[in-house]
């Protein structure tokens, strides 16, 4: 079931605070100072105001219930089993990783994090084990720490491995794609990839990878606005 917006806050946080929070900052200023006196250009003032205070509400929008909605249609697209052991690179929070435990019931979702990002705010092992006491799938999650570019785990370990909005933070292009060898190695023959960015990465993903099929993902997934589009790349391992 989707989080409202107060809860979501509360539980997974906002993805990058610090640009959400200065995008407002600064759209209140120039809104307080277009209102407080006229002046030359107070009309263009004013809409840029309006402009980044509009963005900044699609940002939270996205970040706090849209990408929890886009999920939660792609859950139920797979028609899962319900037995799956899935891996989740970079669960932070856990609103993907506790989305998938809920169809998981005798299933297993793992979470694998280095929780030192300042891209998600509140990222640790503890609020995302908090979390999914708090929607009742304690039971079927597990967190670890670890490098997505060198995962922790073996070969062939997993039915679906996810990600969303992780590998654009990897800032040395060659270790994204260390990053995406990894997922490959540890999902099994069969098993599923579904991988959300930024689209322009995405399209690298994918051509890296020569296989799977990259789909936007919609206005629920905009940060900020049409100019910075998610999509997914969806791929079924080979065998």
């Amino acid at each position: 079931m989707t989080e409202n917006l107060f809860t979501s806050l509360s539980r997974y946080g906002v993805d990058a605070p610090g640009f959400v929070s200065s995008t407002t900052a600064l759209g209140a200023a120039c809104a307080f100072a277009a209102a407080a006196r006229p002046f030359r250009g107070r009309a263009a003032v004013a809409g840029l105001g309006a402009g980044l205070l509009a963005q900044a509400g699609v940002y939270l929008y996205t970040t706090l219930r849209g990408k929890l909605r886009v999920w939660e249609r792609e859950w139920d697209a797979l028609g899962l089993r319900g037995d799956e052991r899935l891996l989740d690179l970079g669960c932070g929070r856990g609103a993907v990783l506790i989305g998938a435990a809920r169809r998981l019931p005798r299933g297993r979702a793992v979470g694998v994090d280095l929780w030192a990002s300042k891209d998600q705010s509140g990222n640790t092992p503890a609020a995302t084990l908090a979390n999914a006491a708090a929607a009742g799938v304690r039971d079927r999650v597990e967190v670890h720490t670890g490098d997505v570019t060198a995962l922790p785990f073996p070969d062939a370990a997993f039915d679906l491995v996810t990600s969303a909005l992780v590998l654009h933070n990897v800032p040395d292009p060659a270790a994204r794609l260390r990053a995406l060898d990894e997922a490959l190695r540890v999902l099994r023959p069969g098993g599923r990839l579904l991988l959300a960015d930024f689209s322009p990465m995405v399209r690298r993903y994918a051509a890296h990878l020569g296989a799977g099929t990259v789909r936007g993902l919609g206005p629920a997934y905009w940060y900020g606005g049409p100019w910075l589009p998610v999509s997914m790349l969806e791929l079924r391992k080979d065998g």
